[in-house]
């Protein structure tokens, strides 16, 4: 595997696109969600304006700044997942979601492609000088839950989310 965290230019536009419409067929054919948020809020088609919305690059009202990397197979020249880093919690994020939001496409999950991901992006979260890492996730995706533990996480507890799901909350020492 010769996998590396990406930020996106023009070149990837159609990458980017296979990506995003494969996700969006599973979501809709299997109700699954969509992770992280900042990948799906706009339009890729329009992709000057998604690349200058894609991250968050100031701090404003309910938003704190946000850094978006993707996950490239550069054997195969494929996008596997993306990361979006916040670099600091608002209550909110406190509360749920944390620092990390990921997820992997989804003919592309089972394959240790998210605790590859995960990794990298705390290598990330160092440069940004965040010394703990605050991730969440469904109780019911062991997957996600497992790969934050390979990636040091000790879960801290489990709490109901505002979609009534049960959700755990894991820290990462760096």
């Amino acid at each position: 595997m010769a996998l590396k965290l990406i930020k996106l230019t023009k070149e990837d536009k159609t990458r980017l696109g296979e990506m995003i419409e494969e996700w969006k067929a599973d979501q809709e054919k299997n109700h699954t969600n969509h992770s992280p948020y900042a990948i799906f809020k706009n339009d890729w088609r329009d992709f000057d304006y998604y690349l200058a919305h894609l991250e968050q690059k100031t701090a404003a009202a309910d938003k704190v700044p946000s850094s978006v990397f993707f996950l490239l197979d550069t054997e195969r020249d494929r996008l596997l997942g993306a990361v979006c880093i916040r670099h600091c919690l608002n209550d909110e994020l406190f509360r749920e979601g944390g620092h990390i939001g990921d997820g992997i496409r989804p003919s592309e999950r089972r394959k240790g492609y998210a605790t590859a991901m995960i990794r990298l992006a705390l290598d990330e979260c160092r440069k940004l000088g965040i010394g703990r890492v605050l991730m969440t996730c469904d109780k019911t995706n062991i997957g996600s839950a497992k790969s934050i533990v390979k990636n040091g996480g000790v879960l801290e507890n489990e709490f109901v989310n505002s979609d009534g799901e049960i959700e755990q909350r894991y820290w990462i020492a760096l």
